[in-house]
């Protein structure tokens, strides 16, 4: 989960540029957490107190305004009636990293990702997407190897990830769909061999850099841990209410 909010930070300067490269700072002045980081704080919290979804998620987005959300999220954020809106956005897959860490089985990580997902991005394609990066952080703690997850994923949720990031840079623009955020996503964290080199490979696609390097980094983050280096300098840029929540969580992962 700390994987998630630090690729959301780091790619929170990049997310417009369409950076096409993996050569960058890792952090400056202006990275900061977005959307991406308050949403996963949100199921977090949910997950550990068995609390709404719905409410949790706009409680957390109502004491971080501002912070990137889209059209249709905000308006959701801002009207506690609105029900789930056929949502097939991005924002399912980024926010679900908490579904993984908690659950003691595949069956429940799965369920902890449509319960959380189901409130507001209940499109089958925007599920999928959330249950698609649950499935591959659940198999990398079980110790599958990336080839192994490769497979399961195109096997049960019908993405393409034949592809190499190469194969994918030239061509890929910014977009905020799970179906073409998703995918690209996994393949990043599954070619690389170190967390740094999944957030890079997720940054240099010249898309929604937060976002595929939140959907990333918590794959990365188990299939490699995090550098001490970039885990401090991550943390250092999260308010102290995030930090708790990510500090219960972590206390509570089953081993």
């Amino acid at each position: 989960m700390l994987g998630a909010c630090i690729g959301d930070i780091i790619g929170s300067v990049f997310e417009f540029k369409a950076w096409k490269s993996r050569e960058f700072p890792l952090f400056s002045e202006r990275s900061e957490f977005t959307d991406d980081t308050v949403c996963t704080i949100a199921v977090a919290e949910c997950l550990l107190d068995g609390l709404d979804p719905a409410a949790t998620l706009r409680k957390w987005g109502n004491r971080y305004p501002g912070r990137g959300y889209g059209g249709n999220y905000a308006v959701w954020l801002r009207d506690p009636d609105m029900g789930p809106y056929d949502s097939y956005g991005n924002g399912a897959a980024m926010r679900v990293s908490p579904a993984a860490l908690l659950a003691t089985s595949l069956d429940e990580a799965l369920q902890f990702a449509r319960l959380v997902t189901s409130v507001s991005h209940n499109h089958p394609e925007g599920m999928k997407g959330a249950e698609a990066t649950v499935t591959a952080i659940w198999m990398a703690r079980q110790g599958e190897a990336p080839e192994a997850i490769r497979n399961a994923i195109q096997t049960t949720f019908g993405y393409d990830l034949s592809r190499s990031v190469d194969d994918i840079r030239p061509d890929y623009r910014f977009n905020e769909t799970c179906q073409a955020t998703v995918p690209e996503a996994i393949i990043c964290a599954l070619e690389a061999t170190n967390y740094e080199a999944a957030i890079r490979n997720a940054i240099s696609l010249g898309g929604d850099a937060d976002t595929l390097a939140a959907i990333a980094g918590p794959i990365a983050e188990v299939l490699f841990g995090i550098p001490d280096e970039i885990r401090r300098k991550g943390m250092a840029r999260l308010p102290k209410d995030i930090r708790d929540v990510l500090e219960r969580l972590y206390s509570q992962v089953p081993a």
